[in-house]
């Protein structure tokens, strides 16, 4: 097994025995991450606090920094890529994708520019509306995507001046540790470090004295337990939690044209993405088309390790992923749904789950009410659009939605109806590029506004300083 190690203050540190790591397509240990200690944890956040001093004043630094941050991952994206298949299970392709996503990231903040906002005063100050990093950052990815949430976190912590010290799941470290190994290539020592290891360092991590804010990604009830935690020392928290996005297809919807995006829309990755669609709402007139025509795309979808080139969709990426599309599939038909393509797990090793689709599915059942979070797609008929729009703002969503029809316009008018932070029509939002925000998951500026802290700079106008304006007395003394 190749040896990883933590980056620390620049620096790679070993993390004694460490913790296997599985890989899903043989539900095996293939490799060792290092498991951080506590004292090793004390060091990575002493380094990141070092390092704040110097970093969050260098702004020329930061961009060139970036900019170089960004071609040195690309460079790595064969290492990088091949690790993420290995950890996570999905597609190489995928995967490669995924880390020129990381780059394009790093490259987008690097040329992005903190606001200045001049706002209004009295006549006799000048007000300008800064930000200011916030300090040492904590931060903790998911699984599902890791080195793509990675530079979404601390691409717009780092050009915001923070530092930060970061934890990837530990059902995925390993891309990230060279990920960190990478960018220790570029970064100033302590400005990043990765650290690795199962549960508690989360909540080690979180709870450390060091850290002014803290970013998540991950499940709404490791999120609600994050953002407890540094509520308790009133730290700004940036959370990116998962989502039951809806999708509704109406009655002029042509079923063979909107098949293969709606499809993927929820399978891209198995399934595995908070922006999936998860629940689909069909029209009566179409209901059994649209059926149909998913059906028939999840039965001939290649499913297989992710190193096979010709794999489309890989395994599920987590043992407890695995058991819970299974549960909830299996609760699904024990109350009157039908597999009507997939239903079970494949018989082969590893964490392999058949792309399922569920006709006869209904609100109330927890395959329609939960995230589910993996390859399965409840399909759910309607009669009155009303109640479909009601069905689809009931289950807490928040993420994405879309809705499908022949007609652009009536869709839209639909979408403004639909309670999501991003509404797609004919095509479902999926992951956002940079530059736009996304409800919870802020991006973009607003992403980089996250990870400061606002101050006002209130100074003399010109008109009130010694000895400018107001001259009338001091010629009267000449």
């Amino acid at each position: 097994m190749a040896d990883f190690a933590m980056t620390i203050d620049g620096s790679a540190v070993d993390g004694g025995e460490g913790f296997g790591v599985i890989n899903p397509p043989t539900a095996r240990v293939f490799a060792r991450a290092p498991a951080c200690s506590p004292e090793q944890l004390d060091r990575a956040m002493a380094a990141a606090a070092r390092a704040y001093s110097i970093w969050s004043r260098a702004d020329g630094v930061r961009r060139a920094v970036l900019r170089e941050a960004a071609t040195t991952v690309l460079a790595a994206a064969g290492e990088l890529a091949a690790l993420l298949t290995a950890e996570q299970g999905k597609p190489r392709a995928e995967a490669a994708a995924e880390v020129r996503a990381a780059g394009a990231w790093l490259r987008y903040y690097a040329d992005l520019e903190l606001p200045r906002e001049r706002v209004g005063g009295d006549r006799r100050d000048a007000v300008e509306v800064l930000h200011r990093p916030l300090g040492v950052v904590a931060a903790i990815t998911a699984w599902t995507a890791p080195i793509a949430l990675a530079a979404r976190l601390i691409a717009p912590a780092l050009r915001a001046g923070n530092t930060v010290v970061l934890k990837p799941s530990p059902h995925t470290p390993l891309a990230t540790l060279v990920l960190g190994q990478v960018l220790a290539e570029v970064l100033p020592p302590g400005v990043l470090n990765v650290v690795s290891g199962p549960d508690p360092l989360g909540a080690r991590l979180v709870g450390h004295r060091t850290p002014r804010a803290v970013g998540f990604t991950g499940a709404r009830a490791t999120g609600r337990q994050v953002a407890a935690a540094a509520a308790a020392d009133l730290r700004p928290t940036t959370l990116e939690l998962g989502s039951n996005d809806p999708a509704i297809v109406l009655d002029d919807a042509d079923p063979e044209e909107i098949a293969d995006a709606l499809f993927w829309g929820a399978f891209t990755n198995n399934g595995q993405a908070c922006t999936a669609i998860k629940r689909v709402y069909v029209a009566q007139p179409r209901y059994q088309a649209v059926l149909a025509a998913l059906a028939e795309r999840a039965g001939t979808v290649r499913v297989g390790n992710g190193n096979h080139r010709a794999s489309q969709l890989g395994p599920v990426g987590t043992l407890a992923r695995f058991e819970r599309v299974g549960d909830l599939v299996r609760d699904a038909l024990a109350h009157g749904a039908v597999a009507v393509a997939g239903g079970a797990a494949l018989n082969r090793p590893g964490y392999f789950f058949a792309p399922t689709i569920l006709a006869g599915a209904s609100d109330g059942m927890r395959v329609v009410d939960e995230e589910q979070l993996g390859p399965v797609l409840p399909v759910i008929g309607y009669r009155d659009l009303d109640e479909a729009v009601r069905r689809a703002n009931g289950a807490r969503s928040g993420l994405g939605a879309s809705v499908w029809s022949a007609d652009e316009d009536r869709a839209a008018a639909v979408a403004g109806r639909l309670v999501a932070a991003r509404v797609s029509v004919n095509s479902h939002p999926g992951v956002l590029g940079p530059g736009l925000p996304a409800g919870d998951r802020v991006i973009g500026r607003c992403g980089l506004c996250g990870y400061t802290a606002r101050q006002l700079l209130i100074r003399p106008s010109g008109a009130s300083r010694p000895g400018v304006g107001n001259t009338e007395g001091a010629a009267g003394t000449r």
